[in-house]
């Protein structure tokens, strides 16, 4: 029943993830997005799936895992991106 429950809370968050993916990708500008949050989540969710091989729990549970922390690393993408486009902007406002 654990898994169950582990799973419900991995698609919660995953289903946040790709929204964040299209609004930060259409905005294009990294303003209000914070670096060190997307590292701390990449970073828990590398924790996660340590923590599912580690412990030999090799199951559908890891893949939801994967699925996230692939998104994520797709908005940390975004985030480079945007990064460089505000990085532009500002250098031809000068």
């Amino acid at each position: 029943m654990g898994l169950v429950f582990e799973t419900v809370m991995l698609v919660c968050f995953g289903l946040s993830w790709p929204l964040n993916v299209i609004k930060a990708f259409k905005a294009r500008t990294a303003k209000g997005t914070s670096l060190p949050f997307l590292l701390l989540i990449i970073t828990g969710y590398l924790g996660g799936i340590a923590a599912k091989v580690i412990s030999g729990q090799i199951n559908y549970v890891l893949i939801v895992y994967l699925i996230n922390l692939g998104i994520v690393l797709l908005n940390l993408a975004v985030y480079v991106r945007n990064v460089a486009l505000d990085n532009r902007a500002v250098a031809a406002e000068a």
